[in-house]
């Protein structure tokens, strides 16, 4: 039912469930990647899924990614054509750290494009249900028609990381992910699947998103406010329409690994910019988590913006 709100009809036998969403895109990496082969990825990307590429001894080639669009489709084409490339990895809906939102058609374009070259496309959708609007974003899976196409999401970042249930519909590759999430772990845990399912059944889940999206939705608009109040002159701050991070662009003169190490010393932590790029790209870049607000956090955020002038 949650899949046909985002456009896409699929049956419960064709979801393997895992333990959260990292898990998922690992078992789909795994699946249609060998040691050695070349994955195309949006660039910022959440940096879990460079530590997963650089586990399985793959190489990322990253493609230039619009702040409001995703993935440049040009670049992409480019790329498919002058590089062999094994699979494609991206979050399509508000991606972490850039908060950008693939529009329906480039969704569409993109699946034609890969179907084109046969390459899978494993689509990352764990941020899906935090749109701001009320409207679901649809998933790249509902343009498959060769199986192509890896879903893969979970309840992690809209209820809870500890609960460790996800999910992925994995087309022709369903068979291979199965034996590998069996070999891996044997199952997901029975107990924590069984309390969201109930959650899911009585309504409580769509209830709750309808609060949580309102509550992110504010917090990263106050979080942007104060960014923009208290950072060096020439600070740039995304504007997601999902999701609960920020990606702040700072002067060049500012270190973002410094940056890091100054706000640790005062108890406070950001995610500098180089870990979201395979080749260390984003020096003058933080990522900012507005999942909570507070005055505290408010003070962390002014504190982050004097040491970020200290440096210029």
């Amino acid at each position: 039912q949650r899949a046909l709100k985002a456009g896409c009809s699929l049956a419960p036998d064709q979801f393997v469930i895992t333990s959260g969403c990292l898990e998922a895109v690992t078992l789909s990496l795994r699946a249609v990647c060998r040691p050695g082969d070349t994955v195309a990825i949006e660039t910022p990307i959440f940096y879990n899924l460079l530590q997963i590429i650089e586990m399985l001894d793959l190489k990322a080639l990253e493609i230039p990614t619009h702040p409001r669009n995703g993935i440049s489709l040009s670049a992409l084409r480019y790329a498919l054509e002058h590089t062999p490339i094994h699979a494609c990895l991206v979050i399509p809906n508000f991606n972490n750290p850039f908060g950008s939102r693939m529009p329906e058609e480039n969704k569409q374009e993109l699946v034609m494009l890969l179907e084109r070259h046969n390459i899978p496309l494993i689509e990352n959708d764990v941020y899906g249900d935090l749109g701001f609007m009320s409207e679901r974003p649809g998933i790249a899976k509902r343009y498959d028609r060769k199986g192509l196409v890896i879903h893969c999401s979970s309840f992690s970042k809209t209820l809870a990381p500890g609960y460790r249930v996800g999910w992925v519909v994995a087309g022709r590759f369903q068979e291979s992910i199965e034996k590998l999430k069996a070999v891996s772990n044997i199952a997901t845990a029975t107990l924590p699947q069984m309390a969201i399912a109930e959650f899911l059944a009585n309504g409580g889940y769509d209830q709750y998103l309808r609060k949580i999206r309102g509550v992110y939705g504010l917090q990263t608009s106050l979080m942007a406010k104060a960014v923009e109040g208290c950072f060096p002159k020439g600070t740039r701050v995304n504007t997601p329409s999902g999701g609960f991070v920020l990606w702040v662009e700072m002067p060049e003169a500012v270190d973002s690994i410094k940056l890091y190490e100054e706000a640790l010393r005062c108890g406070i932590t950001i995610a500098p910019g180089t870990i979201f790029s395979a080749t260390g790209k984003y020096g003058n870049f933080i990522r900012l988590n507005a999942a909570y607000w507070s005055k505290r956090i408010e003070q962390a955020v002014s504190t982050v913006g004097e040491l970020a002038k200290a440096q210029i």
